[in-house]
């Protein structure tokens, strides 16, 4: 099926390609003027040198992965005035200051609201000591408690995400946020945005926050106008902008709703067409998703309104947006959204996955769009085969970047030769970030086992346990396994000759992009 849109409906492509011309010249600038005063000054060209041996050694001595330290270390040192034009750029999250503690500030603030219940923690200790130890230490690491009180209904096809929650959005009776990465004002989000409308309309109050990278392709600036005149509140986080801007690394990547504080929807799916196969520019979309009723969705209002007020502080009060929510006597086991952040040395994400693979007993399946690791989880992941865990990961079949496929590619090898075993989606591109371990837990959100994910991207997900939802997770794969072509064989051999030489060129650069 080919891509058709609504041609009303104007991008930012063009917006895109300006900023990139007007970064390029600006670095081309600062390079060229380095250079020229370098020539006429043996000081300027010695100064060079130091501050980018300055600037290695830092990046060494920095708490970190060595996976990222490498290349930066090789661009600094053989191209100093490229390689630290770059790293400044995109080698660090390098959110100012005073935004760093606003956003700090902010979250505690919020979290403080969650009342983390330590029975709960007491209850999984009896049942399960290593599914305890997940939950303290997400709760340790990022503030995020687990609940036992929440209803999850886990979606395996995005078609019916979709459905919930437009269904779940015409009963908002007080106030409706939204965080996507990526929106497009056509099909799929025009059935939300009239139900929005509609309930602005009645006073609830609509708030929506997008990534502007993540959109670009999408809307343009104009949307913001568009959703003010219905009466819908329209922050953008991170625009893009023809200056050398420092933070422009850094994206949300979170998909949050949350209706009224008591119902929340996450999950791999953006709001836009080809996430509901309405185009299918990658053949057929394979993407999951959650809705949460009960106290755990409070931690997603809590991310979304640390973003919001971190894009511009508003909220004086957040009383109203954390209302009494009845206990869900019906609900079982145990639900933990967390968020995870760039701006801290807390890998949390990672070191969630990395955690259910060192528990893993019986298998762990996971499905991700990008399979970009360093060598702690890939260790973890061939540890885990080597000791009899049926190991199994689901990748995409049909590439979106050419050059990011060839790079999960390149992984495959290190990883069979160990006994994991690798699927690829053959009826087209494969974006769900989850995983299921031992019948016991899952996690579903926006986490892809890649390094953009693990360190550079504001993300979400939701652990869970001891639930209906994890039996479903693992139906999900069950049914989708057969319609994925195993790769494990082919790629138990090593590349050879030029492929070798290209895969390793892009592994080494693989943080890099």
């Amino acid at each position: 099926m080919s891509r058709k849109y609504d041609h009303s409906v104007k991008n930012s492509v063009g917006r895109l390609i300006f900023v990139a011309v007007s970064l390029l010249i600006q670095i081309g600038w600062m390079v060229l003027l380095f250079l020229e005063f370098s020539q006429s000054s043996i000081w300027i060209s010695a100064l060079t040198t130091l501050i980018a041996i300055a600037i290695v050694l830092e990046i060494i001595s920095k708490h970190g992965n060595a996976a990222f330290k490498l290349p930066w270390i090789i661009v600094i040192l053989a191209f100093p005035l490229v390689g630290l034009v770059l790293y400044l750029l995109t080698g660090r999250s390098a959110l100012t200051k005073h935004k760093r503690r606003q956003f700090e500030r902010i979250g505690n603030e919020l979290r403080r609201r969650l009342h983390a219940n330590e029975s709960v923690l007491r209850s999984a200790e009896q049942q399960n000591m290593t599914l305890a130890n997940q939950m303290r230490y997400i709760q340790n690491d990022s503030q995020y408690p687990p609940f036992h009180d929440t209803d999850v209904q886990f979606y395996g096809d995005t078609c019916q995400a979709l459905d919930a929650l437009a269904m779940a959005l015409t009963q908002a009776e007080h106030f409706i946020f939204m965080e996507y990465h990526a929106i497009e004002d056509a099909k799929a989000f025009g059935r939300i945005r009239k139900i929005l409308s509609e309930r602005a309309a009645k006073g609830v109050e609509v708030r929506i926050i997008y990534d502007d990278v993540g959109s670009v392709g999408f809307i343009s600036p104009e949307f913001i106008k568009r959703m003010e005149k219905d009466g819908i509140q329209c922050r953008v986080f991170n625009p893009l902008l023809p200056v050398i801007n420092v933070f422009m690394n850094n994206r949300d990547h979170r998909k949050i709703t949350v209706i009224d504080g008591s119902v929340g929807f996450t999950g791999g799916y953006n709001l836009a067409d080809e996430y509901f196969n309405i185009v299918q520019p990658y053949g057929e979309w394979k993407d999951t998703g959650l809705r949460l009723e009960g106290q755990a969705v409070r931690s997603l209002t809590v991310q979304f309104l640390e973003m919001w007020n971190t894009i511009r502080e508003s909220d004086k009060d957040f009383s109203a947006y954390f209302p009494d929510v009845p206990c869900r006597t019906c609900a079982k086991g145990y639900v933990q959204p967390f968020g995870d952040s760039p701006l801290d040395d807390v890998y949390l994400g990672e070191n969630v996955y990395m955690n259910m693979v060192k528990s893993a007993e019986r298998y762990i399946w996971f499905m991700t769009p990008y399979l970009i690791i360093d060598d702690e989880m890939s260790r973890e992941l061939t540890l885990a085969a080597r000791r009899g865990v049926d190991v199994r990961i689901l990748t995409p079949g049909i590439p979106d970047k050419k050059i990011v496929y060839s790079l999960t590619r390149s992984y495959y090898h290190q990883l069979v030769e160990s006994g994991v075993r690798i699927y690829e989606f053959s009826p087209g591109f494969l974006h769900a970030k989850q995983c299921v371990c031992d019948d016991h837990t899952a996690v579903v959100g926006t986490i892809n086992l890649d390094y953009r994910s693990l360190y550079f991207h504001f993300e979400n997900a939701v652990f869970f346990a001891e639930c209906d939802a994890v039996t479903d997770v693992k139906k999900d794969f069950e049914q989708t396994l057969p319609r994925c072509c195993e790769v494990t064989d082919q790629y138990r051999k090593e590349l050879r000759g030029p492929a070798r030489l290209k895969s390793r060129i892009l592994r080494l650069f693989a943080p890099l992009l």
